[in-house]
């Protein structure tokens, strides 16, 4: 089942989501998990935390190699950790599909090392650089309700909100417009 995806401004993104305990591990969180992937590759995108579907808990999905024609590797994520990060880097053109119509250049970690379980509650660590790097920075920011726009310049950032409250302005006058045929 698609999920709906929140798109800031909207407070929830920037809630922190709470720990997963082995007693959440259930069919209820596995569906999610399950709708959380369909919903990501739907969009598409590249990864997707819990907190952009509205679901206070440290869960995270990704799928770095996934293509159209049916290639998938995804990973279901509980409780992703980053338990060392080296170097600097930038994420170029980073987007996010909970951030629509905008890209921009963050500054990141060049290497990450990251802890998390499966859902079958297994210990797994995972040596990131380069594009997987930057995508668990992201969905783990998404987790401490962050999201990348806050690690950019602050002009970038205001210019991206002023475009973006203007852009609901218009969408609420249009949808509360009548139309007349």
């Amino acid at each position: 089942m698609l999920l709906e995806v929140l798109q800031f401004p909207d407070p929830r993104l920037r809630e922190v989501a709470r720990p997963v305990v082995p007693e959440d591990v259930n069919d209820e969180l596995r569906k999610l998990a399950d709708d959380m992937l369909e919903t990501m590759y739907d969009e598409p995108g590249i990864g997707l935390a819990a907190t952009q579907v509205g679901v206070g808990l440290r869960l995270v999905v990704m799928d770095l190699d996934w293509s159209d024609d049916g290639e998938r590797n995804p990973r279901v994520l509980l409780n992703p950790e980053i338990v060392r990060a080296e170097g600097r880097a930038t994420s170029p053109a980073e987007g996010c599909l909970s951030v629509p119509d905008f890209n921009a250049d963050v500054p990141r970690a060049e290497r990450v090392i990251v802890r998390a379980r499966s859902l079958d509650w297994e210990e797994l660590d995972f040596d990131a650089t380069e594009l997987e790097s930057f995508c668990f920075q992201h969905e783990i920011d998404h987790l401490d309700g962050k999201l990348f726009i806050d690690r950019i310049s602050r002009l970038k950032r205001d210019l991206y909100i002023r475009r973006r409250k203007k852009q609901l302005r218009v969408e609420a006058r249009e949808s509360s417009t009548p139309s007349t045929y």
